[in-house]
């Protein structure tokens, strides 16, 4: 929920970079792998295991992508190097031409946009489990139930991006990333060891039966229907970039080494959650795991703090970078040349980033959980994990002196790429609309 991701995003692709100036190390690389993927998506997977139809299929779902997951990544530190391009969109536009470059841009502004509305959503959820809790202390003590409007979720919310989230989003640069991304991944490694150790500590009249968790998947569109968390929880490709373009050791199979140990570290945290998570409440975990435990327990509220603090600091950097490349998309080079002077840039900025946090409030108070925005931006996250990737490696493959029996084999992937993405992101997001829909 930090990491839409964005943690899990270039969005936190902060120091690695520093163009034209390599100096990020393996471990390094690793680590703002891993920091960019590990976030909200955590909270969603125990009901995306459920949803699945049980243990078996999801886990069978996640090393499927897997292989997918980590094909973009090496396509898109293969592209960047052959184009000398050191951002995302920068890759999609060289190799691909600039149309389907701005359609990656337009892309980029939607997935940064939605994720912004599901970092509030976790912050709005984690604000009604604690006035739920209050509310059951207050009864217990034998005290009327307050019912303060000031107390509301929807209400706490907004005051909070008023007060609070405006402030920090508004200024020209976030100077505290570093310090937010080693607080996102902190709350990721401890939501982890909460959920693990809860299972193994719950006490004997909450184990539950065995037919209460699903044996198999109830159909396919189930089991296809947990793709879009996969995609939202593991995506770190539109980071993956930067962070290539900021290594000492470029080479190819350096970099493979690299992706492939990202992917498996957060498949294992993002199975563990998924697996004792599910295990634990089986089907009526919540799409939100934090809101399937009780509002009293001291160590979740801890996950709780750590979390929305989290998302607090992080949100605002999702807002800097969709304000930029928004303002670059909109406007001409004539007026973009005119909003970096005072007071065009300034009253620029405040108008964009108030839009930004209206909208993206506004949906998220009428959003009835966090499962329906992930799927809209595990939808569009098909984008950056196979459609763009796949899309780079056919356009590459028409200049690059490969033999011709390996350059069919991987234009053919490249095409298979591409299709799988098409399909999930027009099955998630159809599902997502109507499911959305029908709730409202």
């Amino acid at each position: 929920m930090e990491k839409l991701a964005r943690d899990r995003i270039s969005l936190l692709a902060e120091h690695p970079v520093e163009r034209g100036n390599p100096h990020l190390s393996s471990a390094g690389a690793v680590f703002i792998m891993l920091k960019s993927a590990l976030g909200a998506g955590l909270l969603n997977f125990p009901w995306a295991f459920n949803k699945a139809g049980g243990i078996t299929t999801a886990v069978l779902v996640e090393l499927g992508s897997l292989i997918f997951l980590i094909s973009g990544l090496v396509i898109l530190g293969y592209a960047s190097s052959i184009s000398t391009q050191s951002t995302y969109q920068g890759v999609v536009r060289e190799i691909c031409g600039s149309a389907i470059g701005k359609l990656c841009e337009i892309c980029f502004i939607l997935n940064l946009f939605m994720i912004s509305v599901a970092f509030l959503r976790v912050v709005g959820d984690q604000l009604e489990k604690l006035y739920d809790s209050y509310l059951n202390e207050t009864l217990n003590e034998g005290g009327p139930p307050p019912q303060h409007w000031y107390m509301d979720h929807r209400f706490t919310l907004t005051t909070l991006c008023v007060l609070v989230i405006f402030p920090l989003s508004v200024p020209r640069e976030i100077g505290f990333q570093k310090y937010s991304s080693v607080l996102g991944t902190l709350a990721a490694c401890y939501l982890t060891l909460v959920i693990v150790l809860k299972y193994y500590l719950r006490p004997e009249h909450i184990i539950m039966h065995e037919n209460h968790y699903a044996s198999r998947a109830s159909s396919w569109a189930s089991m296809f229907s947990v793709i879009p968390t996969i995609c939202f929880g593991f995506q770190c490709h539109e980071a993956c970039v930067a962070i290539y373009s900021s290594m000492y050791n470029k080479k190819l199979s350096h970099w493979i080494v690299v992706s492939v140990l990202s992917m498996i570290i957060c498949l294992l945290m993002y199975s563990l959650t998924g697996l004792y998570g599910y295990l634990t409440f089986g089907g009526d975990v919540a799409a939100d795991i934090l809101m399937s435990y009780p509002g009293n327990d001291v160590v979740v509220i801890i996950a709780r703090l750590l979390f929305g603090v989290s998302i607090v600091t992080i949100y605002p950097i999702v807002v800097l970078l969709g304000r930029s490349v928004l303002r670059d998309v909109c406007l001409n080079s004539k007026c973009s040349y005119m909003v970096i002077m005072e007071p065009y840039e300034r009253w620029t900025r405040i108008t964009l980033t108030s839009t930004w946090i209206i909208v993206t409030l506004i949906i998220a108070l009428f959003v009835p959980d966090i499962s329906e925005v992930i799927s809209i931006i595990g939808g569009i996250s098909a984008f950056f994990i196979f459609i763009f990737p796949g899309l780079c490696l056919v356009c590459a493959m028409e200049t690059e002196p490969i033999e011709p029996r390996k350059k069919s084999c991987l234009i053919v992937w490249g095409v298979i790429s591409v299709f799988c993405g098409a399909f999930i992101f027009g099955q998630s997001t159809t599902i997502a609309i109507m499911e959305l829909s029908y709730k409202l």
